[in-house]
Order: structure tokens, then sequence, then C-alpha cells
């Protein structure tokens, strides 16, 4: 139950306290003092959307502040130990909003986002504005409030899923589709490529070895004969000869020179040692130089072959393994297109069953409760004097979604005889609020713990009527609390605590307040209603009498 609520600076309303009571409240005034304020602060500190300038003119910041109380067991009390808050019997809400647009929350003296805020909201406020009639109107609404009264949420988190699957299947079947259309126009193309390409089998790195092996024989026709006569002047026949010929014939000599020569000696060793390792050097360099005539056209013929399917491709030389096995690959997919759709299509078929079954028990659900609902909002129309009016959910088929295959319209005949048709052709703007009222009450039927609050639900309606709309919002209270700002005297004259919103202009500055009224007060006020005149003592009786009826 709201118990209080403090607001400071919020658009015309410098400082306002508000104490709360259970019961029926009912908050009257003249249009435009401020009431719809009011509503907008309360929705402020629940994190609903609301306008964007809310701080006052010359003010710092906007801060309103609501204090709940919480029975055990109340919903509320699970979200804020889910969200780390102790267990606690009173909830304090606070929020600020800076001129810059800035905005903070508390829940309880701890700093919280709005999506807190919004979840704790939707256990603590049930706020019926001025534009919920519109939405009863609007036929895309039904099939939402209908599952709202159901408690159609689990089993429509079932079709959702079932339909995300369907929708991704049957998306990768329409993408698959248009693959397979491309690659069967390029077909004969995959084919022939894969085939030279696999009759060719590149290597990365080939052709860069194969241009090495080619240069170097090509190399070798050049120099070969210049490195075979330089063998031959080093050879045995040659330098080689001739060095071991010098140390054969100094050796001989040697024994004479007394020691002379054998520096000479050595010298010409270690030069023979040299030219036999250079004479190796040039052999080896020879038999690497040697090579078949018929290798090299070979070589040439690959490399040549290689670039040519490089460039046919428009691809790097070293890219073409990669681009085989890419085409292969195309390939693949092309001759295993039976195999895959039909894979598929079981899957899709699958889907599309268990799809169906979840819709299947939602429709039931939904034409279960939707006569179970229309009974209900028969039954509350009663004693809202529309107890000859009938009330209908019409469910018909509709194109498979993620909410199901079913269209929700709310239908209603009004009067006797007359025909049944939807609520925008055959509700007056009286007969519509008395319509929401009803709905409203039996979608909030299992809800503890909720305060109600109704922005003029009475509009269009006067009189008696009036007077059972006031009455059907008091038995809600019961037990409870509710809260509805009304321009009908009827319906103010059954509240059990009333309050008036006054506007006020000092100093060429506006300002807002709410003040309680006492036993007197309400009977200057509910006048004031009755008459939209200087208040007379007819309406001061006329008054009291409409107090003493609703008692």
């Amino acid at each position: 139950m709201l118990r209080a609520l403090e607001i400071r600076d919020m658009v015309i309303i410098d400082r306002l306290d508000l104490a709360f009571q259970p019961g029926l409240n009912v908050l009257t005034g003249e249009t435009g003092a401020g009431k719809s304020i009011l509503l907008d602060a309360l929705g402020f500190v629940l994190g609903w959307r609301g306008r964007a300038e809310v701080v006052r003119q010359g003010a710092d910041r906007a801060e309103v502040t609501a204090l709940f109380d919480l029975p055990a067991g109340h919903p509320a009390r699970a979200i804020l130990t889910e969200a780390g808050w102790d267990d606690t019997d009173e909830l304090i809400l606070r929020r600020t909003a800076s001129p810059d647009g800035r905005k903070q929350a508390w829940v309880n003296d701890r700093r919280a986002g709005a999506e807190v805020l919004r979840a704790l909201a939707d256990h603590l406020i049930e706020l019926h504005g001025q534009q919920d009639d519109r939405g009863l109107l609007d036929v895309k609404m039904h099939r939402q409030l209908l599952d709202q009264f159901a408690v159609a949420e689990p089993l429509l988190a079932e079709v959702r899923a079932a339909w995300t699957d369907l929708r991704r299947l049957s998306q990768r079947a329409a993408s698959l589709a248009a693959e397979r259309a491309a690659l069967a126009a390029e077909e004969d193309f995959l084919r022939h490529a894969v085939a030279e390409l696999q009759k060719l089998e590149p290597q990365t790195g080939e052709e860069q070895e194969l241009d090495t092996a080619r240069r170097l024989m090509q190399a070798a026709a050049r120099i070969g004969d210049d490195i075979s006569r330089a063998r031959q002047a080093i050879s045995s026949d040659g330098a080689e000869g001739l060095v071991a010929n010098a140390i054969r014939w100094l050796d001989d000599a040697a024994g004479q020179a007394e020691g002379r020569l054998d520096s000479a000696l050595d010298a010409l060793a270690r030069a023979l040692d040299a030219l036999g390792e250079a004479e190796q050097g040039i052999e080896t360099c020879l038999d690497a130089l040697s090579f078949d005539p018929m290798r090299l056209e070979q070589i040439e013929e690959r490399l040549f072959a290689i670039r040519a399917l490089a460039r046919k491709h428009n691809v790097l030389a070293d890219e073409l393994p990669v681009l085989a096995e890419t085409l292969a690959g195309r390939l693949n997919d092309l001759d295993s297109a039976e195999a895959q759709d039909a894979e598929l299509a079981a899957a899709l078929s699958t889907a599309q069953k268990a799809y169906d079954a979840a819709a299947t028990r939602l429709t039931a659900l939904r034409q279960r409760e939707g006569a179970r609902l229309a009974t209900m909002i028969e039954a509350e129309l009663a004693p809202l004097r529309m107890e000859r009016a009938r009330f209908f959910v019409e469910i018909a088929p509709a194109s498979r979604g993620p909410d199901g295959m079913d269209e929700v319209t709310f239908i209603a005949a009004t009067n006797p005889g007359a025909p049944a048709g939807p609520l925008s052709k055959v509700a007056s703007g009286g007969e519509l609020s008395r319509f929401l009222l009803a709905l409203k009450v039996c979608l909030t039927k299992d809800q503890t713990g909720l305060t109600m609050i109704f922005d003029e639900i009475d509009r269009g309606v006067g009189g008696g009527t009036a007077d059972a709309v006031g009455r059907r919002l008091r038995a809600l209270a019961e037990g409870g609390q509710v809260l509805v700002v009304t321009h009908s005297p009827q319906v103010a004259a059954l509240g059990a605590h009333h309050w008036r919103v006054e506007k006020h202009v000092t100093d060429g500055v506006t300002t807002s307040r709410v003040v309680p009224l006492d036993e007197d007060a309400r009977v200057e006020e509910i006048a004031r209603m009755l008459s939209r005149e200087p208040v007379s003592e007819a309406m001061r009786i006329a008054a009291r009498e409409l107090m003493a009826a609703g008692r």
C-alpha cells in the first residue's frame, strides 16, 4: 500500500507531502490544477517514462519519494531479495532529476537503476489513465489483455521459442536455396576448374622452387664451359701437376741445400692442398650444374602452367591450393545438396510440429480463458448499470507468428436486440469507461498488496451511473487501496479520504498544492463539483445527501 508521497520542485509543485490511507482515496480539483502532475510524480519515482522536463523552473533538482508498506508474501519482497536488498516491511523509493536531464534513483537508501524501479512498480501500482480506453479500442491490444488475464506467459514463452527455431530454420532453408541456385548457375565452371586444379595439383611455394631451379639450369648452360676450363687449369694436367713436379724436384735438391728449401717446400705443400680443395669445390659445382635438358623443359612447362592458372583465376600462385580446396568444397555442397535438403526438411518439419503443438495449446488456453473473462466482465457490468450488456471474446485464426495463431477481438452488445460489434463501434465514451473498469477489475483479481490508481475512469458518465462506478471503486478498495482522480461528485462522495488539488499564483509564480479535506471541506468541494458555480446552500444540502447516501 502507498502510505506517503513527497514531491519537491517538480513542474509547478514546490513542496508537497501526502499521506494516503487504505480504502478509496479521491483527488478532486479544477481542470489544470495539477492533478496529472501528481500522477506524473508517482510514475517518475516508479521509473516509468514520462515528461522530459520535470524540474520546477529555478530549482536545482526535482525529487520524489514514495513510501510503501510491504505485507508478508508481497511479490516486491522477492524482487528486493534477488537484487540484493534486505527483506523489509517498508519500501522507500526516491528519485531525483537535474535540469540537464540526469536522473538518479535509490531503493531504501541504496542506489538503484530504473529497471529495478520498474520491476518493483509492476507489483506496487496499477495505473489506469485517461488513455487506457484507447488501448481498449485497439484490437492489437486485445490479445495482450487476454493473455494477461489467462496468465499465458509460460506458454507464450514456449510458443516464441518454437517460433524462433522455426524462423531460423526457414531462413536457413531460403538461404540454402539461394546458394543452390547460385552454385547450379556456375556448375560447369566449378567442375572444369576443380578438375583442372586437381590435375595440376599446385603446391604452396612450388612456383618459387621451380623458378629457382629454372634460373639455375639456365645459368649452368652459360657458365659451365668456364668452370670446366678452370677445373682443367688446376687439375693434375695443369697447376696441380706442375706444383707436384716442383715439389718433387725441390725435394730431391733439399738434401744438398742445407735447409734453405724447407719453407718453400712447406708453401708448395699447402698450395697443393688448396688446389685439391678448389678442384673438389669446382667438381661439386659442376655436379650441381649438370642437368638433363629434358628436365629444364619439364620445369618450364609446369612453371608456366601454374602461372597461367593463377592468372586465369586472378590469384597468386601460392593461393592456388586454397582456391582448389574452396572450389572443391562448393562443388561438394552442390553434389550433397539433396542429402542436406532432406536433413533440413526433416528439421523444419519437426520445428513446425513443435510450434503448432505449442500454438494449439495456447489457442485452447485463450478460448477457455476468453469465455471465463467474458463471463466475469458481464458480472462486473451489472453493478455498473450495464446489466443488459453482453461481452464476448472472439478468437479467430490468424497467420502464424511469435504470439501464436490467434486474432483476439473484444465484442460487445450494449443493448438488448442490438447487434454485437467491436467496442469501438458499439460503445459510447461512458460505456467504454465502464467496460474498462470491469476489465481492469478482472485483470487484477489475483493481485494482492496492489495500489490501484484510476485517472478519471468516470468521465462520460453522471448521475446514477457515476454513483454505480463510484460504488464499484469503493468495493474494489475494500481490504486494499484505490486512488481515483475524478470530476464526478457522485464518485467523490463515496471516498473514504478526500484531497483537493489547488493551483495558486503568487508574485507571478504558479504553484500547485494538495489539501486534505475534513467533513465540512468535503461538503464545500462536492457542492462546488455539483454546481460549477458559486456554492449555494442548496448545493451544500445536495452534497451532504450524496455523502450520506454513500455511507
